[in-house]
């Protein structure tokens, strides 16, 4: 970037004042950290060691951090968790079965150790059957196939973990399509089809893939994407696995269709839908299209149903009248941001969540916006708010959401003006819709 700046700001593309703001972000994060204190070893982080990483309270955050970011995508039957009772022998297969540096993904540094989901599963199964099926995740040949099936005929469960690594998808190195990379599918169809137990897929990757073939097959039980786990992968895998852990992540982008691709170029960074040119969209915000998976798509072990306590249906944006244009703007039915006073302009929701379910829980609120009809600018829908909460088997818990109008209510029009539609928004919290109607109260206005 630095070798670029100084042109960009000639040709008058970047101000003095973006670099400035830049630095000082990178600056302040510095000074927070004792970089200017003097000598590294009188600096509050400057004899950090290895040690310090590798204490038991890190390494538990690391597998917290594992636990917490895998998504339980499917899960018919339900076949998940695998009992230990029933399941006694497992086969483990896939070229991302026994791994450990694939699940650190882009990221620097030297873990204290590795668990790789074959040994996490270990720790559970009372036997396990390992074969790669695969001999990388590349899979250009079937020669391992033979091998992976007939561990899948003898063991009681199958648990195929596939998906990508960084030798696809890392910095400087893109991928052309979202379908998995050479015979996977077949791999996972054919040991599927002749497992004796239930067949649970569990994906990594950085990006979305589409695995349609797996969610409409009914001998593909269970699927969990676990990202790039980190250092304690395997282990969570394993504990998510087993029911020792129960699955709350959300899925945190779009799983988009291979189709999808056919529609969208690489270098069209438009945003919004076309449908005159069958552009699709781009991001959940205003994708039109069909999904794989949606974004914050996410299963767990229970079920958690949303219930809204309290909730205002009518708010008022008061707005500066001084000038004709902020008049304009609110016959308009937008109100430009710059007009009015927001300060700390906010509205609370209340929702009862309660887990009727039998397995005490985490679960993520989620919460979306909808505003009124704004032409082809406005975004089908926006995430305004979330808020996570833990609740006990047969409990039940009230969870405050604020949310700010100005900020989160808000949406940017073709000219890059943020604004303020007036008028019928529709918020929607799982299967609750409520409906908040923005109303502009003018202060000062001159009369003509």
């Amino acid at each position: 970037m630095g070798l670029h700046t100084e042109d960009a700001i000639k040709k008058g593309l970047l101000s003095e004042a973006d670099v400035n703001g830049a630095l000082a972000n990178t600056l302040s994060v510095q000074m927070r950290l004792g970089m200017f204190d003097g000598e590294p070893s009188a600096q509050p982080y400057g004899n950090l060691g290895p040690a310090d990483v590798c204490t038991p309270a890190h390494q538990e955050l690391a597998h917290e951090a594992a636990v917490q970011g895998i998504v339980l995508l499917k899960n018919t039957g339900p076949s998940l968790p695998i009992s230990q009772r029933r399941h006694r022998t497992v086969a483990v297969i896939g070229p991302n079965s026994d791994v450990t540096l694939t699940m650190i993904g882009n990221y620097a540094g030297v873990a204290c150790g590795y668990t790789s989901p074959l040994q996490g599963i270990a720790r559970y199964a009372k036997t396990t059957i390992h074969e790669l099926g695969c001999l990388n995740v590349a899979c250009t040949d079937d020669k391992l196939f033979g091998a992976a099936i007939g561990a899948a005929r003898e063991a009681d469960a199958t648990v195929l973990v596939m998906g990508l690594d960084q030798s696809l998808e890392a910095e400087t190195v893109d991928r052309t399509g979202l379908l998995l990379p050479g015979r996977q599918q077949d791999l996972i169809t054919k040991v599927a089809a002749a497992s004796k137990g239930p067949t649970i897929l569990v994906l990594m990757s950085g990006g979305p893939l589409d695995i349609t073939f797996a969610k409409n097959n009914p001998r593909v039980a269970g699927i969990l994407w676990a990202g790039y786990p980190g250092q304690a992968g395997g282990a969570a895998i394993a504990d998510i696995l087993f029911g020792a852990a129960n699955p709350g992540g959300k899925l945190p982008m779009t799983w988009y269709p291979q189709e999808y691709l056919t529609n969208l170029a690489m270098t069209n960074m438009e945003m919004r839908a076309n449908r005159g040119t069958g552009y699709p969209g781009r991001t959940y915000r205003f994708y039109e299209g069909p999904v794989v998976y949606p974004f914050g798509h996410g299963l767990t072990y229970t079920h958690f149903v949303h219930t809204l306590a309290n909730a205002p249906t009518v708010v008022s944006v008061p707005v500066d009248g001084h000038r004709r244009s902020n008049i304009t703007s609110i016959s308009n039915k937008a109100i430009r941001v710059t007009h009015a006073r927001c300060g700390k302009l906010s509205i609370s929701l209340h929702v009862d969540v309660q887990n009727v379910g039998s397995k005490d829980g985490t679960h993520t609120v989620l919460v979306f916006s909808a505003p009124p009809s704004g032409g082809p600018w406005a975004p089908r829908k926006q995430l305004v708010a979330f808020e996570k909460v833990h609740v006990a088997a047969k409990a039940s818990q009230r969870v405050q959401v604020n949310i700010h109008v100005c900020k989160l209510l808000s949406v940017v029009d073709r000219s890059g003006i943020r604004r303020i539609p007036m008028g019928q928004h529709s918020l929607h919290i799982g299967d609750v819709k409520h409906f908040l109607s923005l109303q502009a109260q003018a202060l000062g206005i001159i009369k003509s």
